[in-house]
């Protein structure tokens, strides 16, 4: 049985699909139905011919562990002298979400998705799971050998510096909670709900370093208020 049956679909916009993936990756797809299924959002309700939801979440879940295994490999061999705990950190800068969204949005690709509704909506972690669902798709269509030269060129030497890549933060609130016990300072993140104009912004979050406010920050959610004002805060404070 064939993993992505035939769908029910637009010939026009699929073909216009397949043009801009072949522009994004260099070839046209083989496998079709994989690369439609990749850019289909919950939302459109589109079931194929067995009658089972298609969209891009079974995708992403495959992409996630296929490129968890190519970036473990490339950096074993980029970086031969490295012992785990440094592969380790790198691997997790190189798959972290604030990554892969910006990587997914350059890359255009929340162009390609067929949603039900406004796009401005869906917030920033769709660019990273429609380029994992787009690399499950190319797994899926070529192979883990094929995928993976894939990857090296449109993932790993536009976007991956591995001589900066140490240097780069993933996580601004984990930097600030290191600093605060090493330098033995009090820091304390009061986060609560926000319910002023702005419905696109849900939480409010400030920080408090030995009971003064040292800056304030709003955001979608408790974690993106949080590390925004973290990163206000590593700054003002000069760490």
């Amino acid at each position: 049985m064939k993993i992505f049956p035939k769908l029910w679909s637009n010939k026009t916009k699929d073909h216009n699909l397949f043009i801009k993936i072949k522009g994004l990756l260099g070839y046209m797809p083989k496998n079709k139905n994989v690369y439609i299924a990749a850019f289909t959002h919950r939302s459109m309700n589109i079931k194929n011919l067995d009658g089972k939801p298609q969209n891009f979440e079974r995708l992403e879940y495959l992409g996630d562990s296929v490129l968890s295994t190519i970036v473990a490999s490339f950096l074993f061999e980029v970086l031969p002298n490295a012992d785990e705990g440094k592969l380790t950190r790198m691997k997790s800068k190189i798959v972290s979400r604030e990554k892969l969204n910006f990587i997914g949005k350059q890359m255009g690709l929340l162009d390609l998705l067929v949603f039900s509704g406004k796009k401005d909506n869906l917030g920033d972690d769709v660019y990273g799971n429609l380029l994992e669902a787009l690399i499950g798709a190319i797994f899926i269509d070529k192979g883990y050998e094929t995928c993976k030269s894939i990857l090296k060129e449109i993932f790993f030497k536009p976007y991956i510096e591995i001589k900066t890549l140490d240097k780069e933060v993933i996580s601004y609130k984990s930097l600030l909670i290191e600093w605060s016990q090493k330098q033995k300072q009090n820091l304390v993140f009061e986060t609560e709900a926000d319910n002023g104009k702005d419905p696109s912004v849900n939480f409010y979050c400030k920080i408090l370093v030995n009971n003064k406010v040292v800056t304030k920050s709003r955001d979608l959610s408790k974690k993106k208020a949080e590390e925004k004002a973290a990163k206000k805060a590593h700054r003002i404070l000069k760490i």
